[in-house]
């Protein structure tokens, strides 16, 4: 049965959405963009909103128990692909060998008006 995974040290869901769903071993991650959890609102800056946006999917996997080394799959969107170089820096601050398998997609808006989302597969069994 679907379990709801919920953290308030992530932004809340702006949706009827959860912010993660955890089937037995597996958890799925919805995206999550650069809002600062404290201000309810985006951070400025591409660099900021990438940053925050990785502090709130780890902070949704650690209430789910698990850690970023935990992260099997992800997908970037970006509203800029020529930012993806900025944009992979930053993304391996947060993970480590043997980083999770990725894809990334170019989209022409993101909610808010958020510059990068980022959305994560997990395995928290053994």
């Amino acid at each position: 049965m679907p379990k709801k995974i919920e953290t308030k040290r992530a932004p809340r869901a702006i949706g009827p959405y959860s912010q993660a769903i955890r089937v037995g071993d597996w958890l799925f991650t919805a995206g999550q963009i650069g809002i600062d959890p404290k201000t309810k609102s985006l951070v400025g800056g591409l660099e900021n909103q990438v940053r925050q946006a990785l502090k709130n999917l780890k902070e949704v996997i650690r209430a789910a128990g698990g850690s970023m080394d935990n992260v099997v799959k992800t997908t970037l969107f970006l509203v800029d692909i020529d930012d993806f170089p900025k944009v992979n820096s930053i993304y391996g601050e947060f993970f480590e060998e043997p980083y999770p398998a990725r894809s990334t997609v170019a989209v022409k808006e993101l909610p808010k008006g958020a510059l990068f989302e980022i959305e994560a597969t997990v395995y928290l069994g053994e």
